[in-house]
Protein backbone atom coordinates (compact mmCIF):
# COMPACT_ATOMS: atom_id res chain seq x y z
CA UNK A 1 0.00 0.00 0.00
CA UNK A 2 2.88 2.27 0.93
CA UNK A 3 4.64 1.74 -2.62
CA UNK A 4 1.56 2.22 -4.58
CA UNK A 5 0.92 5.79 -2.61
CA UNK A 6 4.09 6.74 -3.01
CA UNK A 7 4.29 5.65 -6.73
CA UNK A 8 1.09 7.85 -7.37
CA UNK A 9 2.48 10.95 -5.45
CA UNK A 10 5.81 10.88 -7.62
CA UNK A 11 3.02 10.88 -10.81
CA UNK A 12 1.58 13.65 -9.59
CA UNK A 13 4.85 15.74 -8.61
CA UNK A 14 5.73 14.71 -12.48
CA UNK A 15 4.28 17.67 -15.40
CA UNK A 16 1.67 15.57 -17.40
CA UNK A 17 4.04 15.94 -20.57
CA UNK A 18 6.79 14.31 -18.71
CA UNK A 19 5.60 10.39 -19.06
CA UNK A 20 7.44 6.94 -18.90
CA UNK A 21 9.20 7.02 -21.76
CA UNK A 22 10.26 10.52 -21.66
CA UNK A 23 11.94 10.31 -18.17
CA UNK A 24 13.69 7.11 -18.98
CA UNK A 25 15.19 9.12 -22.43
CA UNK A 26 16.35 11.88 -19.88
CA UNK A 27 17.37 9.74 -17.21
CA UNK A 28 19.43 7.70 -20.03
CA UNK A 29 20.67 10.94 -21.48
CA UNK A 30 22.17 12.36 -18.52
CA UNK A 31 23.82 9.63 -17.78
CA UNK A 32 25.75 9.05 -21.12
CA UNK A 33 25.99 12.80 -21.42
CA UNK A 34 28.18 12.81 -17.84
CA UNK A 35 30.53 9.58 -19.24
CA UNK A 36 30.65 10.80 -22.88
CA UNK A 37 32.36 14.25 -22.02
CA UNK A 38 34.55 13.12 -19.44
CA UNK A 39 35.92 10.32 -22.09
CA UNK A 40 36.42 12.69 -24.87
CA UNK A 41 39.32 14.47 -22.73
CA UNK A 42 40.49 10.81 -21.39
CA UNK A 43 40.89 9.68 -25.01
CA UNK A 44 42.67 12.85 -25.80
CA UNK A 45 45.18 12.45 -23.19
CA UNK A 46 45.60 8.60 -23.56
CA UNK A 47 46.93 9.04 -26.63
CA UNK A 48 48.98 11.82 -25.19
CA UNK A 49 50.57 9.73 -22.36
CA UNK A 50 50.86 6.62 -25.24
CA UNK A 51 53.76 9.02 -26.68
CA UNK A 52 51.40 10.73 -29.50
CA UNK A 53 51.15 14.39 -30.56
CA UNK A 54 48.34 16.71 -31.22
CA UNK A 55 48.37 14.66 -35.07
CA UNK A 56 47.58 11.38 -33.28
CA UNK A 57 44.94 13.24 -31.12
CA UNK A 58 43.30 14.25 -34.93
CA UNK A 59 43.62 10.81 -36.35
CA UNK A 60 41.92 9.65 -33.23
CA UNK A 61 38.96 12.09 -33.21
CA UNK A 62 38.79 11.64 -36.84
CA UNK A 63 38.48 8.01 -36.56
CA UNK A 64 35.02 8.55 -34.62
CA UNK A 65 33.96 10.81 -37.18
CA UNK A 66 34.18 9.05 -40.07
CA UNK A 67 31.88 6.15 -39.29
CA UNK A 68 29.47 8.24 -37.85
CA UNK A 69 29.72 10.42 -41.30
CA UNK A 70 29.32 6.82 -43.24
CA UNK A 71 26.59 4.60 -41.36
CA UNK A 72 24.32 8.09 -40.29
CA UNK A 73 21.58 7.14 -42.93
CA UNK A 74 21.96 3.30 -42.50
CA UNK A 75 21.02 3.81 -39.08
CA UNK A 76 18.41 6.04 -39.78
CA UNK A 77 16.38 3.62 -42.22
CA UNK A 78 17.33 0.84 -39.39
CA UNK A 79 15.72 2.71 -36.84
CA UNK A 80 12.49 3.39 -38.66
CA UNK A 81 12.04 -0.46 -39.26
CA UNK A 82 13.12 -1.76 -36.26
CA UNK A 83 11.97 -1.00 -32.57
CA UNK A 84 13.97 1.90 -31.83
CA UNK A 85 15.03 0.93 -28.56
CA UNK A 86 16.40 -2.32 -29.49
CA UNK A 87 18.73 -0.20 -31.97
CA UNK A 88 19.29 1.81 -28.75
CA UNK A 89 20.20 -0.35 -26.46
CA UNK A 90 22.57 -2.53 -29.31
CA UNK A 91 24.53 0.74 -30.38
CA UNK A 92 25.42 1.30 -25.88
CA UNK A 93 25.65 -2.33 -25.47
CA UNK A 94 28.64 -1.55 -28.92
CA UNK A 95 29.62 1.35 -26.95
CA UNK A 96 29.96 -0.07 -23.64
CA UNK A 97 32.06 -2.68 -25.22
CA UNK A 98 34.14 -0.50 -27.21
CA UNK A 99 34.97 2.04 -24.22
CA UNK A 100 35.96 -1.06 -21.99
CA UNK A 101 38.30 -2.48 -24.02
CA UNK A 102 39.72 1.16 -24.47
CA UNK A 103 39.91 1.54 -20.96
CA UNK A 104 41.56 -1.94 -20.25
CA UNK A 105 44.46 -1.13 -22.99
CA UNK A 106 44.97 1.92 -21.44
CA UNK A 107 45.30 0.65 -17.44
CA UNK A 108 47.30 -2.58 -18.46
CA UNK A 109 49.40 -1.41 -20.98
CA UNK A 110 50.33 1.30 -24.18
CA UNK A 111 48.18 1.19 -26.38
CA UNK A 112 48.27 1.70 -29.81
CA UNK A 113 47.63 4.19 -31.87
CA UNK A 114 45.87 1.84 -34.30
CA UNK A 115 43.97 0.12 -31.63
CA UNK A 116 43.02 3.52 -30.38
CA UNK A 117 41.68 4.53 -33.70
CA UNK A 118 39.66 1.09 -34.31
CA UNK A 119 37.65 1.11 -30.74
CA UNK A 120 36.98 5.02 -31.11
CA UNK A 121 35.62 4.23 -34.53
CA UNK A 122 33.74 1.31 -33.34
CA UNK A 123 32.36 3.64 -30.85
CA UNK A 124 31.82 6.49 -33.89
CA UNK A 125 29.70 3.56 -35.55
CA UNK A 126 27.50 2.99 -32.67
CA UNK A 127 26.77 6.48 -32.30
CA UNK A 128 25.90 6.36 -35.88
CA UNK A 129 23.05 3.92 -35.19
CA UNK A 130 22.19 5.42 -31.79
CA UNK A 131 21.14 9.17 -32.85
CA UNK A 132 18.53 8.67 -35.32
CA UNK A 133 16.88 5.97 -33.24
CA UNK A 134 16.84 8.24 -29.96
CA UNK A 135 15.95 11.29 -31.67
CA UNK A 136 12.60 9.69 -33.23
CA UNK A 137 12.27 7.55 -29.56
CA UNK A 138 12.06 11.01 -27.99
CA UNK A 139 9.82 12.91 -30.83
CA UNK A 140 7.38 9.99 -30.41
CA UNK A 141 7.66 10.13 -26.40
CA UNK A 142 5.84 13.66 -26.12
CA UNK A 143 2.71 15.02 -27.88
CA UNK A 144 0.91 18.17 -28.03
CA UNK A 145 1.14 21.82 -27.50
CA UNK A 146 3.57 20.83 -24.51
CA UNK A 147 6.43 19.17 -26.98
CA UNK A 148 8.44 22.51 -26.86
CA UNK A 149 8.93 22.43 -23.32
CA UNK A 150 9.96 18.76 -23.09
CA UNK A 151 12.23 19.46 -25.76
CA UNK A 152 13.65 22.31 -23.92
CA UNK A 153 13.76 20.69 -20.68
CA UNK A 154 15.20 17.14 -22.40
CA UNK A 155 18.05 19.89 -23.77
CA UNK A 156 18.80 21.63 -20.58
CA UNK A 157 19.20 18.66 -18.45
CA UNK A 158 21.90 17.10 -21.42
CA UNK A 159 23.43 19.87 -22.03
CA UNK A 160 24.09 20.70 -18.11
CA UNK A 161 24.75 16.76 -17.95
CA UNK A 162 27.89 17.65 -20.65
CA UNK A 163 28.90 20.65 -18.81
CA UNK A 164 29.40 18.89 -15.83
CA UNK A 165 30.81 15.95 -17.17
CA UNK A 166 33.59 17.22 -18.80
CA UNK A 167 34.55 19.60 -15.95
CA UNK A 168 34.23 16.21 -13.65
CA UNK A 169 36.00 14.27 -16.38
CA UNK A 170 39.15 16.50 -16.60
CA UNK A 171 39.58 16.41 -12.95
CA UNK A 172 39.46 13.37 -12.89
CA UNK A 173 41.86 12.47 -15.39
CA UNK A 174 44.35 14.75 -13.76
CA UNK A 175 43.70 12.59 -10.62
CA UNK A 176 43.49 8.71 -11.29
CA UNK A 177 44.57 8.87 -15.05
CA UNK A 178 42.17 9.06 -18.24
CA UNK A 179 41.69 4.89 -18.12
CA UNK A 180 39.63 5.10 -15.38
CA UNK A 181 37.70 7.74 -17.07
CA UNK A 182 37.36 5.51 -20.31
CA UNK A 183 35.64 2.31 -17.70
CA UNK A 184 33.31 5.30 -15.84
CA UNK A 185 31.72 5.75 -19.69
CA UNK A 186 31.68 2.19 -20.27
CA UNK A 187 29.71 2.00 -17.20
CA UNK A 188 27.85 4.81 -18.15
CA UNK A 189 26.89 3.21 -21.36
CA UNK A 190 25.78 -0.54 -19.37
CA UNK A 191 23.46 2.02 -17.21
CA UNK A 192 21.57 4.09 -20.24
CA UNK A 193 20.92 0.48 -21.83
CA UNK A 194 19.52 -0.60 -19.01
CA UNK A 195 17.35 2.16 -18.93
CA UNK A 196 16.51 2.47 -22.32
CA UNK A 197 15.33 -1.44 -22.40
CA UNK A 198 12.50 -0.08 -20.06
CA UNK A 199 11.12 1.71 -22.93
CA UNK A 200 7.74 1.04 -23.67
CA UNK A 201 6.92 1.08 -27.54
CA UNK A 202 3.14 -0.26 -27.76
CA UNK A 203 2.21 3.24 -28.74
CA UNK A 204 3.91 3.16 -31.64
CA UNK A 205 1.98 1.70 -34.68
CA UNK A 206 4.14 -1.54 -36.15
CA UNK A 207 6.31 -0.84 -39.07
CA UNK A 208 5.00 -2.33 -42.64
CA UNK A 209 7.33 -4.87 -43.89
CA UNK A 210 9.23 -2.43 -46.84
CA UNK A 211 11.20 -3.17 -50.13
CA UNK A 212 14.50 -2.76 -48.76
CA UNK A 213 16.97 -0.82 -47.45
CA UNK A 214 17.54 1.61 -50.27
CA UNK A 215 13.78 1.59 -51.06
CA UNK A 216 13.73 3.05 -47.22
CA UNK A 217 16.40 5.40 -48.13
CA UNK A 218 14.76 7.10 -51.09
CA UNK A 219 11.54 7.36 -49.28
CA UNK A 220 13.63 9.45 -46.03
CA UNK A 221 15.21 11.30 -49.12
CA UNK A 222 11.97 12.16 -50.65
CA UNK A 223 10.49 13.64 -47.53
CA UNK A 224 13.58 15.43 -46.73
CA UNK A 225 14.08 16.88 -50.08
CA UNK A 226 10.38 17.73 -50.28
CA UNK A 227 10.50 20.33 -47.51
CA UNK A 228 12.55 23.62 -48.71
CA UNK A 229 12.92 24.58 -44.78
CA UNK A 230 14.41 21.43 -43.80
CA UNK A 231 16.82 21.08 -46.67
CA UNK A 232 17.63 24.79 -46.07
CA UNK A 233 18.52 24.63 -42.40
CA UNK A 234 20.55 21.70 -42.75
CA UNK A 235 22.80 22.66 -45.64
CA UNK A 236 22.73 25.82 -43.86
CA UNK A 237 24.43 23.72 -40.39
CA UNK A 238 26.18 22.02 -42.03
CA UNK A 239 28.71 24.94 -42.94
CA UNK A 240 28.02 26.89 -40.03
CA UNK A 241 29.48 23.80 -38.11
CA UNK A 242 31.87 23.18 -39.77
CA UNK A 243 33.79 26.67 -39.72
CA UNK A 244 32.76 27.00 -36.38
CA UNK A 245 34.12 23.56 -35.41
CA UNK A 246 37.22 24.86 -37.24
CA UNK A 247 37.23 27.89 -34.98
CA UNK A 248 36.84 26.27 -31.10
CA UNK A 249 39.39 23.09 -32.47
CA UNK A 250 41.75 24.99 -34.30
CA UNK A 251 42.48 28.38 -33.76
CA UNK A 252 40.47 28.71 -30.27
CA UNK A 253 43.43 27.01 -28.57
CA UNK A 254 45.46 29.16 -30.75
CA UNK A 255 44.66 32.63 -30.09
CA UNK A 256 44.23 31.29 -26.22
CA UNK A 257 48.20 30.07 -26.08
CA UNK A 258 49.36 34.09 -27.51
CA UNK A 259 46.84 36.55 -26.57
CA UNK A 260 44.38 34.81 -23.66
CA UNK A 261 46.31 33.28 -21.08
CA UNK A 262 46.87 29.92 -21.87
CA UNK A 263 44.54 26.81 -21.56
CA UNK A 264 42.86 27.61 -18.33
CA UNK A 265 41.19 30.71 -20.03
CA UNK A 266 39.79 28.91 -23.27
CA UNK A 267 38.35 26.20 -21.25
CA UNK A 268 36.35 28.56 -19.17
CA UNK A 269 35.93 30.17 -22.65
CA UNK A 270 34.27 27.03 -23.26
CA UNK A 271 32.51 26.25 -20.47
CA UNK A 272 30.90 29.71 -20.61
CA UNK A 273 29.06 28.49 -23.97
CA UNK A 274 27.70 25.33 -22.32
CA UNK A 275 26.43 27.49 -19.66
CA UNK A 276 24.31 29.37 -22.62
CA UNK A 277 23.40 26.42 -23.60
CA UNK A 278 21.50 25.46 -20.32
CA UNK A 279 20.10 28.79 -19.95
CA UNK A 280 18.48 29.14 -23.49
CA UNK A 281 16.75 25.89 -23.16
CA UNK A 282 15.60 27.20 -19.52
CA UNK A 283 14.20 30.23 -21.49
CA UNK A 284 13.07 27.42 -24.33
CA UNK A 285 10.65 26.50 -21.29
CA UNK A 286 8.67 28.85 -21.05
CA UNK A 287 8.84 30.92 -24.19
CA UNK A 288 6.91 29.45 -27.31
CA UNK A 289 7.56 31.55 -30.75
CA UNK A 290 5.03 31.83 -32.71
CA UNK A 291 7.01 31.52 -35.93
CA UNK A 292 9.60 28.71 -34.98
CA UNK A 293 12.23 28.66 -37.80
CA UNK A 294 12.17 32.45 -37.69
CA UNK A 295 12.73 32.92 -34.33
CA UNK A 296 15.17 30.27 -34.24
CA UNK A 297 17.22 31.19 -37.40
CA UNK A 298 17.09 34.68 -36.18
CA UNK A 299 19.27 33.46 -32.86
CA UNK A 300 21.44 31.77 -34.74
CA UNK A 301 23.41 35.35 -36.12
CA UNK A 302 25.32 35.37 -32.76
CA UNK A 303 27.24 31.71 -33.19
CA UNK A 304 29.49 34.33 -35.49
CA UNK A 305 30.51 36.55 -32.38
CA UNK A 306 32.73 33.92 -30.66
CA UNK A 307 34.87 33.66 -34.59
CA UNK A 308 34.92 37.60 -34.58
CA UNK A 309 36.07 37.90 -30.87
CA UNK A 310 38.68 35.53 -31.43
CA UNK A 311 40.12 37.34 -34.61
CA UNK A 312 39.85 40.67 -32.54
CA UNK A 313 41.07 39.13 -29.87
CA UNK A 314 38.73 40.71 -27.61
CA UNK A 315 40.03 40.21 -23.76
CA UNK A 316 39.17 37.15 -21.83
CA UNK A 317 36.37 38.32 -19.73
CA UNK A 318 34.62 39.50 -23.34
CA UNK A 319 34.83 36.75 -24.62
CA UNK A 320 33.12 34.80 -21.56
CA UNK A 321 30.53 37.21 -22.03
CA UNK A 322 30.26 36.50 -25.77
CA UNK A 323 30.13 32.31 -26.05
CA UNK A 324 27.52 32.89 -23.16
CA UNK A 325 25.51 34.74 -25.60
CA UNK A 326 25.88 32.44 -28.49
CA UNK A 327 25.63 29.06 -26.32
CA UNK A 328 22.21 30.89 -25.12
CA UNK A 329 21.05 31.71 -28.59
CA UNK A 330 22.14 28.83 -30.77
CA UNK A 331 20.18 26.75 -28.25
CA UNK A 332 16.50 28.63 -28.43
CA UNK A 333 17.33 27.46 -32.56
CA UNK A 334 17.51 23.66 -31.38
CA UNK A 335 14.21 23.64 -29.23
CA UNK A 336 12.86 25.57 -32.07
CA UNK A 337 14.28 22.96 -34.57
CA UNK A 338 13.48 19.61 -32.48
CA UNK A 339 10.16 21.22 -32.27
CA UNK A 340 9.27 21.56 -35.82
CA UNK A 341 10.71 18.46 -36.66
CA UNK A 342 8.13 16.72 -33.91
CA UNK A 343 5.04 18.95 -35.75
CA UNK A 344 5.64 18.32 -39.45
CA UNK A 345 7.68 14.93 -39.95
CA UNK A 346 5.28 11.79 -39.51
CA UNK A 347 6.14 9.23 -36.97
CA UNK A 348 7.43 6.55 -39.36
CA UNK A 349 9.85 8.43 -41.08
CA UNK A 350 11.73 10.70 -37.93
CA UNK A 351 14.60 8.66 -37.71
CA UNK A 352 15.27 8.39 -41.50
CA UNK A 353 15.10 12.40 -41.55
CA UNK A 354 16.90 12.87 -38.34
CA UNK A 355 19.68 10.87 -39.80
CA UNK A 356 19.81 12.91 -42.95
CA UNK A 357 19.65 15.91 -40.75
CA UNK A 358 22.86 14.72 -38.85
CA UNK A 359 24.64 13.27 -41.87
CA UNK A 360 24.22 17.31 -43.20
CA UNK A 361 25.37 18.57 -39.99
CA UNK A 362 28.59 16.90 -39.61
CA UNK A 363 29.60 15.91 -43.16
CA UNK A 364 31.80 18.97 -43.59
CA UNK A 365 33.41 18.97 -40.45
CA UNK A 366 36.47 16.66 -40.98
CA UNK A 367 36.91 18.90 -43.99
CA UNK A 368 36.89 21.95 -42.38
CA UNK A 369 39.04 21.07 -39.81
CA UNK A 370 42.17 19.46 -41.81
CA UNK A 371 41.69 22.70 -44.12
CA UNK A 372 41.52 25.66 -40.86
CA UNK A 373 45.46 25.00 -40.66
CA UNK A 374 46.28 25.56 -44.86
CA UNK A 375 43.77 28.64 -44.51
CA UNK A 376 45.71 30.22 -41.64
CA UNK A 377 48.86 29.70 -43.87
CA UNK A 378 47.38 31.23 -46.82
CA UNK A 379 45.34 34.22 -45.41
CA UNK A 380 46.28 34.77 -41.50
CA UNK A 381 44.86 33.34 -38.78
CA UNK A 382 42.71 36.82 -38.29
CA UNK A 383 41.52 36.60 -41.67
CA UNK A 384 40.52 32.78 -41.13
CA UNK A 385 38.63 33.98 -37.96
CA UNK A 386 36.62 36.87 -39.67
CA UNK A 387 35.95 34.47 -42.87
CA UNK A 388 34.31 32.17 -40.47
CA UNK A 389 32.21 34.55 -38.90
CA UNK A 390 31.31 36.03 -42.23
CA UNK A 391 30.15 32.55 -43.42
CA UNK A 392 27.70 31.98 -40.32
CA UNK A 393 25.85 35.37 -41.11
CA UNK A 394 26.18 34.53 -45.07
CA UNK A 395 24.31 30.79 -44.76
CA UNK A 396 22.13 32.16 -42.15
CA UNK A 397 20.89 35.49 -44.07
CA UNK A 398 20.24 33.32 -46.74
CA UNK A 399 18.27 30.39 -45.12
CA UNK A 400 15.46 33.56 -44.61
CA UNK A 401 14.94 33.53 -48.02
CA UNK A 402 13.63 30.70 -48.23
CA UNK A 403 9.62 31.22 -47.29
CA UNK A 404 8.67 28.42 -45.28
CA UNK A 405 11.09 29.43 -42.77
CA UNK A 406 9.86 32.55 -42.06
CA UNK A 407 6.24 31.40 -42.14
CA UNK A 408 5.79 27.66 -40.78
CA UNK A 409 3.94 28.18 -37.64
CA UNK A 410 3.71 26.33 -34.25
CA UNK A 411 0.46 24.01 -34.13
CA UNK A 412 0.00 21.18 -32.08
CA UNK A 413 -1.37 18.55 -33.86
CA UNK A 414 1.24 15.87 -35.67
CA UNK A 415 1.20 14.89 -39.05
CA UNK A 416 -0.28 11.87 -40.00
CA UNK A 417 1.54 9.37 -41.93
CA UNK A 418 0.93 9.62 -45.90
CA UNK A 419 2.17 7.37 -48.77
CA UNK A 420 5.60 8.21 -49.28
CA UNK A 421 5.00 9.06 -53.04
CA UNK A 422 1.95 11.36 -52.27
CA UNK A 423 2.09 15.08 -52.87
CA UNK A 424 0.40 15.81 -49.61
CA UNK A 425 3.54 14.19 -48.12
CA UNK A 426 6.18 16.07 -50.41
CA UNK A 427 5.03 19.15 -49.68
CA UNK A 428 3.38 19.33 -46.82
CA UNK A 429 5.13 22.69 -45.39
CA UNK A 430 4.36 24.87 -48.63
CA UNK A 431 1.51 27.78 -47.60
CA UNK A 432 1.77 27.30 -43.81
CA UNK A 433 1.56 30.61 -42.41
Amino acid sequence: MTSTTGSSAARSRRPAWAGRNYSLLTAAAIVTSLGANGSLIAAAFAVLDAGGDGGDVGLVAASRTLPLVVFLLIGGAIADRLPRHRVMVAANALNCLSQGAFALLVLTGEPRLWQMMLLTALGGTGQAFFGPAAEGMLMSSVEGEQAGRAFAVFRMATQGAALGGAALGGALVAAVGPGWVLAIDAVAFALAGALRSFLDVSHIPPREPGDGMLADLREGWREFIGRPWLWGIVVQFSIANAVVGAADAVYGPLVARDSLGGAGPWGLALGAFGAGTVAGALLMTRWKPRRLLLAGTLCVFPLALPSAALAVPVPVGVLYVVMFVAGTTVEVFGVSWMTALHQEIPEDKLSRVSAYDWFGSVSLMPLATALAGPAESAVGRTTALWGCAGLVVLVTALVLLVPDVRTLTRRTERPTPAPAASSDTEHAVGGLG
